[in-house]
């Protein structure tokens, strides 16, 4: 935890002077750390969806669990409900509803995000229809759309990656085993041993890289199951009830907090999972521009994959 603390440094003591870090240029920065911390890094570029807005994370069999009163349709009393329930139930609902695609090397994954935001203090809410075009192999320019600015994402360089990965092979070079796939995040940038067991200064980190996959809206089969029952498996998460997602559905949230002196230690953003089924909603989260801070709630509305960019489905 000491290497990881003197590591995130730079980050806490960024010149007062200088505009504050974007989320996606953190989580360059938290990228390159890690890679450093476990061995020998490529250059390396952040996706479309900054990585901060992704960190989230389950409980610990071991750990107290924490719990969320809900009320049982058949009866006035409450039942609990703990993140490990709610982590659990929406990879069964991932695998019931999955449907697994097979996209070739020369398309694109199509999505449609709507986010909707609202200043702290007031003011009116703006919404955000977002439709990107990614590379399914990197080798052609995406075409990406994040709060309404459009842009071509380059062709990646070699040697160059993101995180998560937007190429679909090594999607599927991860693994489906909740456990496994710990492992190999937890130490990336060399080989995973699965002998050896997640120690409290490997969590952190390794809870940012598996919750970001969850951002990723289309995975190979059983990956974001398995990225939910990897979540169940970190240390430090919170349930909070009423929690609405982007069309106003209330629901179950989850919320990773990190050891103090984290960036996480406040709380990141939270996961809206449906109180009955616990299928994934949406997330609420809060970002600063300009000055101001926007209470944020998005939801993927399409994903498929298409032939083209500008095609939609």
């Amino acid at each position: 935890m000491n290497e990881l603390m003197r590591g995130l440094e730079p980050l806490r003591e960024w010149d007062a002077d200088t505009p504050p870090l974007t989320d996606a240029a953190r989580a360059r920065a938290l990228f390159r750390l890690h890679q450093t911390m476990h061995g020998p890094t490529a250059p390396v570029t952040v996706g479309r969806r900054p990585l901060l807005r992704m960190a989230v994370a389950g409980v610990a069999a071991a750990a107290i669990t924490t719990t969320v009163l809900m009320a049982n349709e058949s009866t006035p009393h409450t039942r609990p409900v703990s993140a490990t329930t709610v982590l659990h139930g929406a990879a069964t609902e991932e695998r019931r509803l999955e449907k697994p695609i097979a996209p070739r090397d020369d398309q694109f994954i199509y999505t449609k995000e709507i986010i909707k935001e609202t200043p702290t203090k007031g003011g009116r809410t703006r919404t955000y229809v977002d439709e990107s075009w990614s590379s399914v192999d990197g080798s052609k320019k995406s075409y990406v759309s994040e709060l309404g600015r459009k842009q071509w994402v380059p062709v990646l360089a070699p040697g160059q990656g993101t995180w998560p990965p937007t190429r679909w092979t090594e999607l599927e070079q991860l693994p489906t085993d909740p456990r496994r796939l710990l492992i190999t995040l937890r130490d990336m940038g060399g080989k995973p041993d699965y002998s050896k067991p997640m120690k409290a200064a490997d969590w952190p980190m390794t809870q940012v890289f598996v919750s970001g996959l969850l951002r990723a809206p289309v995975l190979p089969k059983g990956l974001r199951s398995a990225a939910y029952e990897a979540l169940a498996a970190v240390p430090g998460i919170k349930v909070l009830p009423h929690q609405k997602d982007a069309d106003g559905r209330v629901g179950i949230g989850i919320q990773y907090a990190g050891p103090p002196g984290t960036p996480w230690a406040k709380g990141g953003p939270v996961l809206v999972f449906d109180t009955k089924t616990y299928r994934y909603l949406g997330m609420h989260d809060r970002r600063t521009a300009g000055g101001t801070t926007y209470e944020q709630w998005s939801y993927v509305a399409a994903n498929a994959v298409v032939d083209r960019v500008m095609q939609r489905p």
